[in-house]
Parts: C-alpha cells; structure tokens; sequence
C-alpha cells in the first residue's frame, strides 16, 4: 500500500512539471531554428513566424526555440532556398514561385489570373493538388510544412496612374526573380526587372526601377507609399507563401519534435491566414490616407490584360502540362461545391 502511495505521489510530483520531463523523456533536444522571411516582424508573415515560434516553444517544454530573421537579413530568397537544402538556415517562408528553378510545376500557381478569391486558393492548395507540389520537395533538399496567406498582388509607380493596358508602356516594373514574372510583365509592356527583395526600397528611392508589384499588405509595411504616387489593383496573381523546412535539419529530428513543428504549424497557419487577409484589405485604406492615388482597373480593361498575357499562360503551362491538367481539374471541383 505504502508503496502505491509513493509511486502516486512520484506522479503527481512529475506532472508538475510535464512540459520539461515530457520533452526530456519523448527525445526533445534543445534546438535553434533559424526562420527566414522577406517581410517585417509587424508584417503578417513575422506575425505568423512569432505565433509558430510561441508555440514551439510551448509544446517542447522551452527546449525548441525558433529563432525570428524578417526582412531579408538572411539574404533574398533564392539564395536562402541553397540554404536550406545546404542545411545552413533551418526554415524560410518564400513565394511558391521561387521554387520553380528546384520544381518547375510550382510555376502551377505562380501563373497570371489562376485563382478568382483567396477562399478558392486555400481549399485548392489544402487538398490532394497542394500535397502534391510539396511531395515533389524532399528529393530537392526541402519539405513543404503548409500554405500561407501573402494576398493578390498589385502594382505601384512613380510615373502614372495605371487604368488601362497601354499605361504599362516602357515602365521599369521590379519583378520577383522568376520567369513566369517577367514574361508577364514583357506581354502588358513594361521593362521587367528582375531583383531581391532586400535591394527594392533603394532601387525605388533612386528611381533605378519605376515601380514594383506586391500585396498591399507588403506595400504599406515597406513603406512604399514613400516612393510610390500610384496603386493600381491589378490583382493579376494570388500569392500564397510556401512555408518550407531543411530536409537535411528535418531528417535530424526525432519523431516527436517533428510532431511538435508539424502540430505548431497546423495550429499557426489559421492564423496567419485570418491576420495576413484582415491586414491587406486594411492597407489600402492606409495607403489612400498616406497620400497614394488608387485606381480600380475597369473590368473591360482588365479584360484587355488578361487576353495580353494568355500566350505567357500557354508557354508556361506547356512544360508541366500533367500538373496544370490537375490544377484545372481541382478548380472546377471547387468552383463546383462552393455553388
């Protein structure tokens, strides 16, 4: 009896503290885990990076500490990709369509026009279709944890106001560093300019681009609105964030810290979702009231670019064929039940 009582109050002494001794006892190491992003910390991307970091943190008893590097201090996103599947920097939170010089069918979803609401890209890229993309990443050195939120990207200059196709003309317009990217911006007109993240403020400041293209809730966090007079909601392409994680660092890992990242980053990306499409509709508000001029593009008129940049679609999807068959296959699927 004396020693049931003892082995129960043995029991009752360990669960006070269960965080550390269950860390300790499913073979959670103390581990630091570098998280790379182009945005701010106050940006929905580092908003979503410190609730993954606070949650961590929790489920691993303080052992497992991600460690937050926002505005491309790690450098542009290609070059943190190579160090990911270098095993150098643990995690980063890119734009799918950098990926496609690692996988080309990530083009997939990088391509002008795909997705009609940002409902519609989520139930796509939470089912078989987005799983799919992410299995073709463990052979390249990565493996995709989940899909966050970065919004419908938009257009800024100095120069003009941008209503219609032709007021494209002879802009130099900052592209990410991705073809898909600069062929689409070559077929509406302008001089496409490929170029980091890090380097875009100073290239506008100096005039060495005229514009860029961006989410506005990436627009105002920058502070564009400083060397940008002029917004126009193109919303040519909806950007989801691929939250990736070194395959190399994962292969590391026991089977019950990989449960605590994965469980972490169920539980974050909700979240990060809600925050990151709250904050974009807000940022255009911000940006009229700092001073930008905004221009809804006329549904004729955005006709006229969509019809511009079908051949761009066309050589695009052509190397990746199988993979864009299944896109359109999962759109109607959805477009259907959401009827």
């Amino acid at each position: 009896m004396k020693r049931t009582a003892v082995a129960l109050f043995s029991l009752l002494v360990l669960g006070l503290s269960a965080p550390a001794h269950q860390a300790a006892a499913q073979g959670v190491q103390e581990r630091s885990i570098k998280i790379a992003f182009s945005q701010n910390d106050e940006h929905p991307q580092g908003i979503g990076a410190k609730r993954f970091a606070e949650l961590v943190s929790s489920k691993s008893g303080g052992k497992m500490q991600v460690k937050l590097h926002g505005s491309g201090k790690l450098g542009g996103d290609l070059a943190v990709i190579s160090s990911l599947q270098g095993g150098t920097v643990e995690m980063l939170i890119t734009t799918p369509g950098l990926l496609t010089g690692v996988v080309k069918d990530f083009e997939s979803i990088d391509l002008p026009f795909v997705f009609n609401s940002v409902a519609e890209a989520s139930a796509v890229l939470d089912g078989p279709f987005g799983a799919k993309l992410y299995d073709k990443l463990p052979e390249k050195g990565l493996v995709g944890l989940a899909y966050w939120d970065f919004g419908f990207r938009n257009v800024t200059n100095s120069k003009r106001p941008i209503a219609k196709l032709e007021d494209f003309s002879g802009l130099k317009i900052r592209v990410v560093q991705s073809p898909v990217y600069v062929d689409l911006f070559t077929a509406l007109g302008a001089n496409a300019v490929p170029m980091p993240w890090p380097e875009l403020y100073s290239a506008l400041e100096q005039k060495a681009v005229d514009g860029q293209e961006n989410p506005a809730s990436a627009i105002a966090s920058a502070k564009f609105n400083e060397v940008q007079k002029y917004l126009t909601l193109t919303r040519h392409t909806y950007n989801p964030q691929a939250v990736l994680i070194s395959k190399k660092f994962w292969d590391r890992l026991s089977d019950a810290e990989k449960k605590i990242i994965r469980d972490a980053m169920n539980e974050t990306t909700p979240y990060q979702r809600q925050v990151s499409r709250a904050t974009d509709e807000a940022s255009i508000d911000t940006l009229k009231k700092a001073g930008m001029q905004v221009t809804e593009v006329a549904p004729a008129e955005l006709a006229r670019m969509r019809e511009a940049v079908k051949p761009v679609i066309e050589k695009h999807s052509a190397p990746i064929r199988a993979t864009m068959d299944d896109l359109r296959a999962e759109l109607v699927k959805v477009r259907g039940s959401a009827k």
